[in-house]
């Protein structure tokens, strides 16, 4: 059962908005270890559970990855929430709350929302549609004139109750092409009272998550339920320069093509096969099963690309293949390295991914292979069966084969696409409404105090602004301001 919410946005009648996003470790240098750890920690969490409504375990969710900071309330005061398409729930720490972290290693101030202290927040009860359409147990002890509550367990046994509320939240809208301006919606979100876990640790804290997954309770989902925007969102990261962009709605340059989306918690697809260097590998035809046909997940919350046992041997075969003279070795007991002083792509095999309705993914060695020191190059893939749970091995393509393209997630064809692009220049979305298209760019968009005076509307997207830098070199690694 999904969560079905209200949402009040200026009453207009489509809205882009942008918001700066940061990367949890900018700035930081981290070893290969922490890196894998990071992925084993996020597939612990979004593998154990699927979405579940209020009252039992929820969504899961990955590490903080990817933060970004909104206001919220009246007068607005800011908060910095980990931005996760693995996760549903827009949450926040608030007054009072029980075991919340008190600060961040990651060198921000934490802050604790408090109801009382905003003139337009609402306290949402359980008499009310927006809460009873939320509770799956008829026995729930929830009864009119109480606080509408809920409950999330993750897989990796972190948790946060709370009760909903009900504020203004103030955003950034493209109004133009490389322009902005502020606009405010009311949106319903969760009040944290107590957190668990590393929920409730200083490492990597920040004040709550904004969820980008499917349920009815995201903040795009309620925004698309009230017809303020369409159910997609797009994201560009640039491998090499730095860059990139996160947008919500339609994007109509570059047009990517798409491979239908398997039904599940999470962003799932076919893939049918695997091809490197020009040979395709000679895999039993289910490999890429996972349960009933759960498929390869697609994951930019995840570092590096995680495949079966038995494909994961076949890819290095073939990687050693290409450089029969050097002898592979490990660095930090776990990364398969070489010693290679060339250039890369062309001194090793490109792998391309080939999924259901033609769709492939091409990646480049540059992009698989990165330098931990000179000329010391490491694989980025990794065996899943090192990482399964339960004795279940995953597909997971993660950060590694993901940037230089324009991925795009279509909750409403329910398809997945990408195409190659240069995610330090520019894409293009469109209104709807108006049929005119915007121009958004990775970096420095600027911000302008007015509606667009031919439309006089706002744009149908929602976008979010990443300026990248990689870390040590290291695919995936991003440090996002």
């Amino acid at each position: 059962m999904g969560f079905v919410f209200d949402v009040e946005f200026c009453g207009l009648a489509s809205a882009n908005v942008v918001f700066q996003v940061e990367h949890a470790y900018g700035g930081s240098k981290r070893s290969l270890t922490q890196f894998k750890a990071h992925d084993f920690s996020r597939h612990r969490r979004i593998l154990s559970a699927v979405d579940l409504p209020i009252g039992g375990d929820g969504s899961p969710t990955s590490s903080a990855l990817y933060f970004t900071k909104i206001q919220i309330g009246t007068p607005p005061k800011d908060y910095h929430l980990q931005v996760d398409t693995g996760s549903d729930l827009l949450w926040v720490n608030c007054a009072g709350c029980q075991k919340c972290p008190k600060r961040s290693d990651l060198g921000i101030s934490l802050a604790l929302y408090n109801p009382e202290a905003s003139l337009t927040s609402k306290m949402v009860n359980c008499d009310q549609d927006i809460c009873m359409s939320t509770l799956s147990d008829p026995n729930n002890d929830c009864k009119a004139g109480m606080y509408c509550s809920y409950s999330v367990k993750y897989g990796d046994g972190s948790s946060t109750t709370g009760y909903f509320v009900r504020d203004n939240i103030q955003l950034d809208r493209v109004s133009g092409n490389l322009q902005t301006t502020f606009i405010n919606g009311s949106i319903a979100f969760g009040c944290g009272s107590q957190q668990s876990g590393g929920l409730g640790s200083s490492q990597q804290a920040l004040d709550g998550i904004l969820g980008f997954g499917q349920a009815n309770s995201s903040m795009l989902s309620q925004l698309a339920s009230a017809n303020k925007v369409k159910k997609i969102f797009s994201h560009c990261l640039d491998g090499s320069q730095g860059g990139g962009i996160f947008a919500i709605g339609e994007v109509v340059q570059p047009k990517v093509q798409t491979t239908p989306m398997i039904p599940e918690a999470h962003y799932n697809v076919e893939l049918k096969e695997i091809e490197v260097g020009g040979v395709v590998l000679q895999l039993p035809t289910d490999i890429f099963d996972v349960g009933e046909k759960r498929g390869t997940i697609i994951d930019s919350g995840t570092t590096l690309a995680y495949l079966p046992d038995l494909v994961y041997k076949q890819v290095m075969e073939k990687i050693d293949a290409a450089q029969p003279n050097i002898k592979r070795h490990i660095v930090d007991q776990q990364f398969t390295c070489y010693k290679y002083s060339g250039n890369v792509d062309k001194g090793f095999p490109v792998v391309k991914f080939h999924f259901e309705s033609s769709l492939s993914l091409k990646v480049y060695p540059h992009q698989y292979l990165f330098e931990v020191q000179d000329d010391d190059w490491c694989v980025g893939f990794q065996d899943s069966d090192l990482q399964s749970q339960g004795g279940k091995e995953i597909t997971l393509l993660g950060d590694l084969v993901l940037t230089d393209k324009l991925v795009t997630y279509d909750l409403e064809k329910k398809t997945i696409g990408w195409i190659e692009h240069n995610c330090s220049s520019s894409i293009k979305v469109k209104n709807d409404e108006s049929g005119k298209e915007y121009m958004v760019g990775a970096h420095d968009i600027s911000r302008a105090g007015h509606i667009d005076t031919s439309t006089g509307i706002m744009v149908s997207c929602f976008m979010i602004h990443l300026t990248v830098t990689l870390i040590n070199s290291i695919p995936g690694a991003i440090n996002i301001v």
